[in-house]
This record gives structure tokens, sequence and C-alpha cells, in this order.
């Protein structure tokens, strides 16, 4: 079992270790330097996460060279150190940091720059170096992708502190008819801050013929009696000395009797997914496991309303390696933590989707959410 018995010592570690194995694929792939600014590579390796500003933020890393932190003066007291993990250079605002990092690559022929990177600033970049610039993710999400210790403490306790919120709404303790979308919404998100979690991601809920809308925007519409409502929620935990990971969990409920058909299509979606979830462990194709359940809704005839993939990777980024879709050759990892998330949706009436983040393991995988896939039906 995963727990949260981590200490600060533990997250330092952490990071040299990280930053260890990346030098040793840098090597591997002859890259010269990574210039590491907004997404989830910086604060994987540091903690740090870049406010999304004009002002350029950017840790440098040279093979044989301590990294260093382009960061902007008055973002440096949000700056946590980790021993020597990297040093600190604080711009002012009358110099160009463009420049500074330009000069820190000097004589670098191969550069990965984040892939979520400001293109302002990579255009910037690409004036003042003679670098060829390439996506950092060729370099960091392989290793991204294999969550250490830490990393799965981190996401088990986001899954902790989020299945209680999962868990009040099967128990019916949120009210759903007559309050909008929006409403339900809002109190889900303020229910996963009550939890402990420093941030909401999202709080889908589609109701009626919205749940047939995977990704719907909760908005004015009222909920009625008989209908059935997709929540789709999620948020960020974070512990001293880290960044945030993240949570998140479908479930779907009912507000009263259903058809017949919705209640077969409940019943095909729920055991796709036990199938799914059986299918994970390590040397198992990502594909495969998409094809355990999909193979399984189009024996009802449902193939063509299960319009997405499987499952997402998740970590830092609530979306990131590994992607559980058909065409997906890569072999599953231990370590490799992503959603098992089928849907079936029939447009203009009504959707349904299950939704859980697992962990793979040599010989199976760790489910870190555990509220009941039943149909519930609430109030």
């Amino acid at each position: 079992m995963i727990d949260l018995s981590v200490s600060l010592e533990e997250f330092s570690k952490a990071y040299v270790s990280r930053l260890r194995r990346l030098l040793g694929q840098m090597d591997d792939r002859d890259c010269d330097a990574l210039v590491l600014s907004l997404g989830a590579d910086l604060p994987w390796l540091t903690g740090y996460q870049a406010m999304p500003l004009e002002r350029l933020t950017a840790l440098v890393i040279r093979r044989q060279e301590q990294p260093v932190l382009v960061v902007p003066a008055l973002e440096e007291p949000r700056v946590e150190s980790h021993g020597d993990l990297f040093r600190i250079r604080p711009w002012q605002e009358w110099e160009d940091a463009y420049e500074i990092v330009a000069n820190a690559v000097a004589g670098c022929r191969e550069v990965g720059i984040s892939d979520r990177t400001w293109a302002a600033s990579l255009l910037a970049l690409q004036v003042k170096s003679n670098a060829r610039f390439f996506p950092a993710s060729h370099i960091t999400k392989s290793l991204r992708s294999v969550k250490d210790r830490v990393e799965q403490a981190m996401l088990a306790e986001a899954a902790k502190r989020t299945d209680v919120v999962a868990k009040a709404i099967m128990d019916g303790e949120v009210r759903f008819v007559g309050r909008t979308e929006r409403e339900i919404s809002l109190e889900i998100g303020e229910r996963l801050l009550a939890e402990g979690l420093e941030k909401v991601n999202f709080s889908i809920v589609g109701s009626g013929p919205h749940s047939a809308s995977p990704h719907h925007e909760p908005g004015k519409r009222v909920v009625g009696a008989g209908e059935a409502i997709v929540c789709d929620f999620g948020g960020e935990f974070r512990y001293d000395g880290s960044a945030g990971y993240c949570s998140d969990i479908t479930r779907t409920v009912v507000t009263g009797d259903m058809p017949d058909r919705f209640v077969e299509l409940y019943s095909i979606l729920q055991t796709a997914q036990s199938r799914q979830v059986a299918m994970v462990r390590a040397g198992v194709t990502c594909e495969s496991i998409d094809y355990a359940g999909r193979s399984y809704i189009e024996e009802f005839g449902y193939d063509q309303y299960f319009i997405h993939r499987t499952g997402h990777g998740i970590g830092i980024e609530e979306h990131e390696e590994p992607y559980i879709v058909a065409g997906n050759a890569d072999l599953v990892r231990a370590g490799n933590a992503f959603s098992v998330e089928p849907g079936i949706y029939i447009p203009n009436l009504y959707g349904a989707r299950i939704e859980d983040i697992v962990i793979a393991t040599a010989d199976g995988c760790e489910l870190l959410n555990n509220v009941e896939r039943e149909l519930c039906q609430v109030e």
C-alpha cells in the first residue's frame, strides 16, 4: 500500500535522483542542454512552479555543470532551494533574461526546451542563440511517466481526499434536483478545498442531455428528476517542499428511475471498466488496456458512443504520458499512473462514465480511488 510517510529530506533526495537520471538521459541522447520553463518539467526537478508570466523563468541544465535557475527577481522569494541542486540567478527588470539564458547555453548545439514554453520566449531565444531547439519532452517524458515513491504518495493522498467528496455525492449528501449544474459544480469544488486540496482543477457536472458531452461546461441548466448526471472532478494536492499532484475521478448518478436502455448501458460500462483495470500491469501495451473495454462495449453495439481514449497519465499535470488509447503500442511500466475512464454517450439523451486512477505494478495495479461504482440514485 502507498503511504504518505515521506519527509522533506526524501523530497530533496527525490529531486537529486531525478536530476541524476535526467543527466544520464541527456548523455544517451547527446543533448547538450535543457531549458525548462513553464509546464511540469521544472517543478518535477525542483519543486518550484513558475507562474505563467510574460517574464521568463528557466532552469538551464548542462552536463557537468550545476543547473542554474534564471528567475525574475520579484519571484525569487517564492523559490525554495533544495541543497546544492541548483543555483539561482535572479534577473532585474532592466536586464534581458533571454540574453542571460542564451549565454548560459552558449556553445551548445542541441538544446531541449519545455513543451509549454511561450512561443514568444522560444522565438526570442532562437534569435539570440545558435542552438537547435527541440521539445524537452523527448528527454523528460519517459522519466516523468514513471512515478517514484514520493510521487506515488502524493497521488495517493490527492486521490484519498478526492474520494471523500465522491463518496459524499454517492451517499446523497449533495443535493441535485432543483439546482443548476453550476451550483452543484461550485459545491463540489468547495468540498475539494475543504478536504485540503490546494486548488480545484475542474468540476464537470453534466446533467440530462448534457451528460452525453464528456467535457461539458456546467451552466444554468436546472437538474430535474429521472436524469443521469456525470460528475468529473479533481484538484491538486501539495505538500511542503513539493509541486502539486493531481486527482481525477468520475462517477455517474441518477435522480430517479431511468429507461432500461440506460440501466443496461451502465452495466456494460461497469464491466468494461473492471476488465480494463484487471488488464493493467507492467509489460502490457497501452492499447491493449483500451481494447479490453472497448471490445466489450462493441459487443453490445455501443462502440460508436465511446468517443474518447480510455485514459491519460496523471501527475503534476492533469494529462500527461502515458495515454491509454488505440494505436499506442508503448508498454506500460511499473510506476506509470493513469486514469481508466471508459464512457458511453448517446447524443441528446444521456451518457455515463466511470473513472479511477491506477498505478501500474509488476503484477497488477494499485487502485487509488475506492468509491463504489454501482449506479446510485440521488435527490
